[in-house]
């Protein structure tokens, strides 16, 4: 119990200057621009920037800072300080005005396969940031017999535990969300990720000439098994409104703004998130047929749909174009621009995401950063683009770059 003190009084500092922040009057600005731009209004270009306990400088530069003990109230911790560091950047970042408890499941729903009754193998190095390689635990064929298909998990109880503890710590200073999705969520949902980590990611590129009915019908198993989940989900009251994703800002004018303790969603008033990373070497055509044909099984239930993470979709447009409720769509670092632009026309939001190393990861540049966002901006002249800057594994142990990069690209905006 004196353990749980301490770390409050560590959280309830953190929390009011969050909350402090979550009330400013900009944060109303900016909920009007992102609902309007991914309506597809014209409104000036927004600016964001990503990162999190995954980017290697985040875990160097909070680690040091964390001071609660109970790791659930240090991830608390580390997403209060993350956020207010995060107001310093200046970028279009909505804070809003409430913290989400983490909901609990029975199983795993891990991006690797483990909800389907299999667990991989993992080697590699011990380094913080290294590399690593994962064994899939699909090896034959004869294994898909062994899959099992979840259903969704939700534990209640735990999940009623996070958010009891979290509101006796901060709730009277800012208001506890009760977090809620699906199991199969966000890039557990898109199979891409699913498959790979199943089969292996060179084995699966193998399958689609050497054995394509086997991993037709893998494909088909896991679609199924997804959706029967998310249906369940949705049954049980398990969509929030504050957990969808489209890796920006998750508003539209035609979808309701996201609200805390809004479970009990369907699928159609929410924003749902696919990518298919993994594919990003294989041909349009094998792409449709072995992956996007089953994700747009799944996805057609949402709202609102966002497509593409780091892998280059410059001639995979037209295969995108096949998903109804499609609204944004991400131009990778290793996609061309100006024929990405071209194809998406005013017809979708693009997620423009210049090359990290290029803007804050190397050498500090400014004359390069215009160079390349001017550039690139005039490429998407008269669409409806938004700056994502992501994947920032080093800032050089210089995290003030984040807004001083925020500050350059806003002058070339304005």
């Amino acid at each position: 119990m004196k353990r749980r003190q301490n770390d409050t009084e560590v959280l309830r500092p953190l929390a009011a200057k969050y909350a402090e922040i979550a009330a400013r009057p900009v944060q109303e600005e900016r909920r009007e621009l992102w609902s309007s731009h991914h309506g597809l209004a014209s409104t000036r270009v927004p600016i964001l920037v990503n990162f999190g306990w995954h980017n290697t400088w985040v875990k160097e530069y909070f680690g040091s800072q964390l001071e609660c003990a109970d790791p659930f109230f240090r991830n608390i911790e580390l997403g209060l300080r993350m956020r207010i560091f995060h107001d310093l950047v200046g970028d279009d970042f909505i804070f809003e005005p409430w913290i989400t408890a983490p909901c609990a499941f029975k199983v795993s729903y891990g991006i690797f396969g483990e909800a389907f009754g299999l667990r991989r193998e993992v080697t590699g190095t011990h380094d913080d940031g290294g590399a690593w390689k994962a064994t899939g635990p699909l090896a034959s064929w004869d294994d898909v017999a062994r899959l099992t298909a979840p259903g969704h998990r939700l534990d209640v109880e735990k999940t009623r535990e996070n958010v009891e503890r979290l509101t006796e710590a901060i709730g009277d200073i800012v208001t506890v969300d009760a977090g809620r999705h699906p199991g199969f969520h966000t890039f557990g949902s898109d199979i891409s990720t699913t498959v790979a980590g199943l089969r292996g990611l060179e084995q699966v590129m193998i399958d689609m000439c050497s054995s394509p009915a086997e991993l037709h019908r893998l494909l088909a198993f896991m679609r199924d098994a997804i959706l029967e989940e998310h249906r369940q989900a949705e049954e049980a009251g398990s969509f929030s409104l504050t957990t969808q994703s489209n890796q920006s800002m998750p508003y539209a004018k035609e979808l309701p703004r996201p609200t805390p303790n809004a479970g009990g969603r369907k699928r159609s008033e929410l924003w749902g998130f696919c990518a298919a990373q993994e594919m990003t070497l294989i041909s349009p055509q094998f792409h449709n047929e072995f992956i996007f044909q089953y994700q747009k099984s799944i996805y057609q239930h949402f709202g609102l749909v966002h497509y593409g993470c780091c892998e280059d979709l410059t001639k995979k447009i037209d295969m995108l174009r096949a998903l109804p409720n499609l609204r944004s769509i991400a131009v990778a670092p290793a996609a061309d621009v100006r024929a990405c632009a071209e194809q998406i026309g005013p017809d979708y939001s693009i997620s423009y995401r210049p090359n990290p190393t290029d803007m804050v990861c190397a050498d500090w540049d400014e004359e390069r950063i215009r160079r390349i966002i001017s550039r690139d901006l005039d490429y998407c002249k008269g669409r409806y683009v938004h700056i994502s800057l992501k994947d920032i594994e080093t800032v050089r142990g210089d995290p003030g770059r984040l807004a001083r990069w925020v500050s350059i690209v806003r002058s070339l905006i304005e």
